[in-house]
């Protein structure tokens, strides 16, 4: 199954300030999560950011938020941000397909994930975009999603199939920009 750029929805989950420094390889995990906002936006794919109780938490990091629109950005208590259900209230929160970027891989991506899946959603979680603070906790969660039938893709794997196809102004510019 293909990531169609009308159909999906890219779900930063809780990338925080007060969190995020004690997430293994996060300074990558941060590039790989403004990469593909960034691609998101050009493409046209909707952007949605979830930031878990961020009273205590901190906003989601300035690289992230920038630039995204208030009504994009939800809080949650629930570690789902697929539970309360305001997620599918928002723009882009209405399509099938929600790709999958944030932490921690093992708590709020995978509960995430799992409740998106219930409801019959597909579910891409990007790898090089997801992290948790120890290494066998990420992979613990990623192989739970992908049993659960989610997705494990990679940026680029996303990238090009939002693109669909080549020779059009729209692959010539991502392509110079970020595709290296």
């Amino acid at each position: 199954m293909l990531i169609h750029p009308q159909r999906s929805t890219l779900l930063i989950v809780d990338i925080q300030e007060r969190l995020f420094p004690a997430i293994e390889g996060h300074a990558a995990l941060a590039d790989h999560s403004a990469w593909l906002l960034k691609v998101a936006q050009r493409v046209g794919v909707p952007v949605l950011l979830t930031e878990q109780y961020s009273k205590g938490l901190g906003p989601t990091i300035a690289s992230l938020r920038d630039g995204v629109a208030e009504a994009a950005i939800i809080e949650k208590l629930h570690f789902s941000a697929a539970r309360d259900g305001e997620l599918f209230k928002r723009p882009g929160g209405e399509r099938q397909q929600f790709v999958i970027s944030g932490i921690e891989t093992h708590i709020c991506v995978l509960q995430t994930a799992l409740d998106l899946l219930a409801r019959g959603n597909q579910v891409f979680i990007v790898e090089e975009a997801v992290g948790s603070r120890r290494a066998t906790d990420k992979a613990l969660g990623l192989a739970r999603m992908q049993q659960a039938g989610a997705q494990i893709v990679s940026r680029e794997m996303v990238a090009f199939e939002w693109m669909e196809q080549a020779g059009t102004d729209l692959f010539r510019s991502i392509s110079r920009e970020f595709i290296r």
